[in-house]
């Protein structure tokens, strides 16, 4: 996994923006792996089937960005799940991360904040950005348990991804870095890494979505496109 200053090997993910940060502002975050309003004139999927909607991808793809943008336009509740676990535990992502051996025991533990997350009123409608992980170990037993939900994966190239990173430090504050040619080159084979490794789990998800070449608005209007019945997306564009 990729890591804030080339520090801890295979201990780090790289996540989206948070929603209290700067626009088009990435970071990095501790994970797994070892170590505007659009009102919508004509009803959805989610609107009549679906009132959760889990996002998620490997770091940095964009699912808090794409997240938030896609929950003004279904006008749900956005939540980052990285920020809700913070909050949670009252430390950072990467302080708890490192509290365990295992990702597996790491994701268990994490879980209890989606869980949480889960019970709130205001979750009913929402739609949540998971971490990359988001489909494996403790996060998949309470994502695949929870009832009206649909898990979207957020697909992008290598290439772009590696044009948002920020990196962040172990207490979840941003570090001004700029990368060399050889930290590129690291960084993007890690990236690849990262989309083999956590393919399998996106199998699960019921819909991907690639969003290459797509501004954050246009990918979130993919999202929701997708989720969207071909008749009546067809007349909503009419």
């Amino acid at each position: 996994m990729i890591h804030a200053a080339v520090a801890q090997a295979r201990n780090t993910s790289i996540a989206a923006l948070s929603p209290d940060r700067k626009p088009h502002a990435w970071h990095i975050r501790t994970e797994d792996r070892f170590h505007e309003i659009a009102h919508l004139e004509m009803p959805t999927v989610i609107e009549t089937f679906c009132m959760r909607i889990f996002l998620t991808g490997v770091s940095c793809v964009g699912k808090t960005t794409i997240g938030a943008r896609l929950a003004g336009l279904l006008e749900y509740r956005f939540f980052d799940l990285d920020l809700e676990t913070e909050r949670f535990f009252e430390t950072s992502i990467e302080r708890l991360r490192n509290r365990y051996l295992t990702s597996h025991e790491f994701r268990l533990a994490a879980s209890r904040a989606l869980k949480q997350v889960l019970a709130r009123e205001d979750s009913s409608d929402s739609v949540i950005a998971l971490p990359p992980g988001g489909l494996l170990g403790g996060y998949w037993k309470v994502v695949n348990a929870t009832p009206n939900a649909t898990v979207v994966v957020l697909r992008d190239r290598p290439e772009n991804i590696l044009n948002r990173i920020t990196f962040y430090d172990i207490d979840s504050r941003p570090l001004h870095k700029v990368l060399t040619d050889q930290e590129r080159e690291l960084y993007l084979r890690e990236i690849e890494r990262d989309i083999a490794y956590f393919n399998r789990s996106y199998r699960r998800a019921q819909v991907s979505v690639d969003i290459a070449g797509r501004d954050p608005d246009e990918a979130s209007r993919k999202v929701r496109d997708s989720l969207t019945p071909a008749p009546l997306r067809d007349r909503r564009q009419a």
